[in-house]
This record gives C-alpha cells, sequence and structure tokens, in this order.
C-alpha cells in the first residue's frame, strides 16, 4: 500500500513509518520540521509542509491507498486561551484538509486520530465506543475533530477515528515525561489516584493502525486503549516496580491545578475506557496487562 502519514515526525508518526516500511509499504509523511531526521529508506518521502494550511502537500494524496493522520499540537502544556486555540486548530484544519484533498469515488482507508478524551470525566462508567460524549475543551474538539474526519465518508473513504488512550512506547511520550519522577524518588499518584487510565502499549497500536487499514468492515470511532485501564494508583505502583523505585509520593489536586490550571484538570480526569470494537473483530493485544507492558518497555 501507498500510505500517507500527517505528524510524521512525531513520537507515533516516526514508528509507525518505520514499521509500515519494514512491511513493504510505501510511505509519505508530512510535518512541519524541514527534515526528517529518524531515518530514510527507498520507499520514503517526507513533506515539509504546514498541513493546516493548503498547498502543494495535498497533491501528494491523489493517489495513495490510505491516510494516517497524527498532526496536532501536544496538549501537555499549560493551556492559555491562545495555547487552546493552537490546539484546536492544529487538529481540525489540517483534517479538513486532508478531507479535502481526498479525491471523490476513491477507494481509500482514512484512520484519523481522536481521543478518549470524547468521553469527558467519567468516574467509573466502562465506556465502549457507544457512549455519549463529555463536554469539557478535550471532548468538545474530539467531537469537532471527528466530524471533520467523517465527511470523507461523503467521497467514499472508509473512515475510522481512533480515540487513542495514554501511548506508552520507548524512547518518546508520555513515559518520557514520568520516569524523571520517580527515577528520583518523587513518583505517585496524581491526585486522589482513583481515577482511571485508558493506555495502549505503542506496539498494540500501531499494530491495531495496521488491522483497520486490512480490515475492511472496521469503521466509525475505535477505542486505541488497552482492554485492562487501570486506575491511576495502580498504574503508579505498576512503573514503580518496573523502575525499582518507590511510588507513594501523591501529587496533590491543588497543586495539580496550581500548577498546570485547566490542562491539570483534564489529567484528573477518569475515562473507563475499553476497545469493545477491536475485541469483537478480533484483534489480539499483545500487551493487555500493564505490568506486563511497562516491563517490556523498561526492561
Amino acid at each position: 500500500m501507498k500510505i500517507f502519514i500527517s505528524g510524521g515526525t512525531g513520537f507515533v508518526g516516526t514508528n509507525l513509518a518505520r514499521y509500515l516500511l519494514d512491511k513493504g509499504h510505501s510511505v509519505i509523511a508530512a510535518g512541519t520540521s524541514s527534515i526528517h531526521k529518524s531515518f530514510s529508506h527507498k520507499n520514503f518521502r517526507y513533506i515539509s509542509a504546514d498541513t493546516t494550511e493548503k498547498g502543494p502537500w495535498q497533491d501528494s494524496l491523489k493517489d495513495v491507498d490510505a491516510l494516517i493522520n497524527l498532526a496536532g499540537r501536544t496538549i501537555f502544556n499549560r493551556w492559555s486561551d491562545r495555547y487552546k486555540k493552537q490546539i484546536y486548530n492544529s487538529r481540525i484544519l489540517t483534517t479538513r484538509n486532508i478531507v479535502e484533498a481526498i479525491p471523490d469515488d476513491k477507494e481509500v482507508v482514512l484512520c484519523s486520530t481522536s481521543a478518549v478524551g470524547y468521553y469527558g470525566n467519567r468516574a467509573e462508567e466502562i465506556l465502549n465506543e457507544e457512549a455519549l460524549p463529555g463536554n469539557d475543551f478535550l471532548a468538545t474538539l474530539s467531537i469537532d475533530w471527528e466530524k471533520e474526519a467523517f465527511l470523507a465518508e461523503i467521497k467514499g473513504a472508509r473512515v475510522a477515528a481512533m480515540r487513542f488512550g495514554v501511548v506508552l512506547g520507548k524512547n518518546g511520550g508520555a513515559l518520557a515525561k514520568m520516569i524523571p519522577a520517580f527515577k528520583s524518588f518523587a513518583g505517585g499518584p496524581v491526585g486522589s489516584g482513583d481515577q482511571w487510565f485508558p493506555w495502549i502499549h505503542l506496539d498494540d497500536l500501531i499494530s491495531a493502525v495496521m488491522f483497520i487499514l486490512e480490515d475492511q468492515d472496521i469503521k466509525g470511532p475505535v477505542n486505541f486503549c488497552a482492554p485492562n485501564p487501570v486506575r491511576n494508583r495502580d498504574f503508579a505502583k505498576a512503573l514503580g516496580k518496573v523502575l525499582g523505585r518507590p511510588s507513594f509520593m501523591r501529587a496533590p489536586s491543588f497543586m495539580i491545578r496550581t500548577l498546570m490550571g485547566e490542562m491539570g484538570t483534564i489529567v484528573m480526569s477518569s475515562q473507563r475506557a475499553v476497545p469493545d470494537k477491536l475485541l469483537i473483530n478480533g484483534f489480539e493485544f499483545q500487551y493487555p496487562d500493564i505490568e506486563k507492558a511497562l516491563y517490556n518497555l523498561l526492561k
């Protein structure tokens, strides 16, 4: 297959591109960096472009078989009104421009990122893909993001909205931000620690993308999270155990809100998301349990 990836220089995009190339596919990646520093390959082409703007980069979508939309500014910053607008526009405008560039009546599949933040803060409720959305900033963003992606169905594309949980992988992503605190003996639960923590091993995420590309029956929203979500305190305990560090240094809720503002409230949200659609369609997780996943990544 010939596959286009937006957000191609990011943590997920770089690892996904490498996987696809190893499997014999051709990859076109777009990102805002001037060059792609991670690798070169005879079947890889990199386009430096701001995908929130229309431009010549859209021409590269005319003859691809699949599109994987990963572009978006990181949410792991303090949210000013200006930065929230950047978070929103980087996702909405990129998705809109990708859909616009898809030729009419061409059989392509669009895997477009969304997030389990779609569900908002839902405490103990078990959340499959049929659950209703929340109403905070990330939920509203995810709703609008998915709406833009599903407009590609009008052109005949098969569309899957990948609702990512927290992605755990080597040398980047969420773990890169968490590990230093644990190694400094300052790691532990966030807030009460009771909130549910939806997560997914990077290898399972990449395999799930490939699974959707190959299975013509999968479309609509798809929860990209392990089948066994854990509470935040249990995640902290497992991470501490694998690192050989204590995990009792709780970060109080008021401190998180003071340091991170609105973003801090999101960090303490609870989403007990489960990947019903992947499981029903026969996808098998290599890392369904948190301790096994962390041991693989860190040992």
